[in-house]
């Protein structure tokens, strides 16, 4: 058998979780799963895909804004009394946005 190294890393719990789910689906671990990524970094001297900065639209970027804003009690959510008056309010905003 070969020898074998120890690597430790850090990683927050949900993104273990799921990555756990998704490589057990393929039959193999998360220990599995680094090696693979490993192998073939070294395979093709770097980092094994293309890595870019999302781009967004400064409308999505607005949303996400507001959305952390809303998530950090900066902002108050807005609530509906029902999916109907959601839906109301949305046709309003679509039918002045000349969709």
């Amino acid at each position: 058998m070969a020898k074998t190294a120890n690597l430790n890393i850090r990683i927050d719990p949900e993104t273990k979780a799921g990555a756990e789910q998704l490589f057990a689906r393929f039959g193999i671990t998360i220990t599995d799963a680094v090696n693979i990524f490993l192998h073939q970094a070294v395979m093709e001297g770097g980092i094994p895909f293309e890595m870019k900065l999302p781009r967004y639209t400064p409308e999505t970027e607005q949303a996400f804004r507001e959305a952390r804003a809303i998530m950090t009690g900066q902002l108050p959510a807005k609530g509906y009394p029902s999916a109907g008056a959601l839906f109301a309010e949305l046709d309003q905003e679509a039918d002045g946005a000349g969709c």
